[in-house]
């Protein structure tokens, strides 16, 4: 028995292996297009993702209209399907080829010397191509980003391989992950986060996000406490037919490292809500975005 499950999930790694081969050697336009068309597939069978796409956009922008709520529902299972698609293409990509798909102004002051000491903490939410974002970002110096760990080795270990190519370190989301941002930090480096996912209870607060309260992680003001580092919220626009990503960016003020972890959050969704109003269809609604819900409170989903 259980010689045939582990015969089962070799051949399961295999057909994942291939599958991404595959999707690493697609050019990106036709790439798109099936990553396209899968989460347009998500959208007509209803799935639990095109629900609660639905239920977070009626949340969120309860003043547009129905049909404007499905039309941005339905292109953003679109654009979550090309979000799984083209990261094997981008892993595959190399430095220069990265460089190529961006546009000529260089984003979030990658190439600016700064003080010695002083840390570069870019913040990019679900938000079109953040798996461009890192790689991109990476090409220009150390960086290490916080991720959770697949629980398929070989596929996270080719994850690893690949998005190291570029310079790119992943923390694991642990004490030893926190350990290596803290030392990254502590070098001058670039650190990447994820600013949107719910965290556990004992290591976020609750904040309004479009208007609604979400546990948000207070990790980004713990990591800046006491310190001078910068801190650009942004996000590279995907641009259809596979021509490229554009990047929308924001510098960061004081507030997102108040010592208050309740002001800090509220400063930090704030920035997240303004990126994600320049681009609502490339968002990635289909995520419990307002789970858990605070103590009292009946979830939406």
């Amino acid at each position: 028995m259980v010689a045939r499950r582990d015969q089962r999930r070799r051949l399961r790694d295999r057909v994942l292996g291939w599958g991404l081969w595959v999707l690493a050697w697609l050019p990106l336009r036709v790439n798109h297009a099936l990553g396209g068309t899968l989460g347009w597939f998500a959208w007509a069978l209803r799935t639990r993702a095109a629900r609660v796409a639905r239920v977070n956009l009626e949340i969120c922008f309860p003043e547009q209209t129905a049909e404007w709520r499905k039309r941005v529902a339905r292109r953003s299972l679109m654009e979550m399907g090309k979000a799984l698609t083209e990261a094997p293409w981008l892993w595959r990509a190399g430095p220069e080829r990265l460089r190529q798909l961006a546009p000529a102004e260089i984003p979030c002051e990658l190439d600016v010397p700064r003080p010695a000491g002083q840390a570069l903490f870019l913040v990019a939410p679900h938000l079109g191509s953040w798996e461009f974002a890192g790689l991109h970002a990476a090409s220009f110096g150390p960086m290490t980003s916080l991720y959770s760990p697949l629980r398929e080795p070989e596929i996270d270990r080719w994850i690893q391989e690949a998005r190291a190519s570029t310079g790119a370190r992943l923390a694991p989301a642990t004490r030893d992950g926190l350990r290596q941002l803290q030392a990254a930090r502590d070098r001058g480096e670039m650190i990447g986060l994820l600013p949107d996912q719910s965290p556990r209870r004992a290591t976020g607060a609750f904040a309004p996000f479009f208007g609604h309260p979400a546990l948000t992680m207070t990790l980004l003001p713990r990591l800046l406490r006491r310190r001078q580092d910068r801190v650009w919220f942004a996000f590279a626009e995907r641009l259809p037919r596979g021509r490229g990503y554009r990047y929308h960016q924001i510098l960061a003020g004081p507030e997102v490292a108040d010592a208050d972890p309740e002001t800090a959050v509220a400063a930090i969704n704030r920035l997240v809500e303004d990126l994600v109003r320049r681009c609502p269809e490339q968002y990635n609604w289909a995520y419990k975005r307002f789970h858990p819900a605070p103590v009292g409170t009946p979830g939406p989903y």
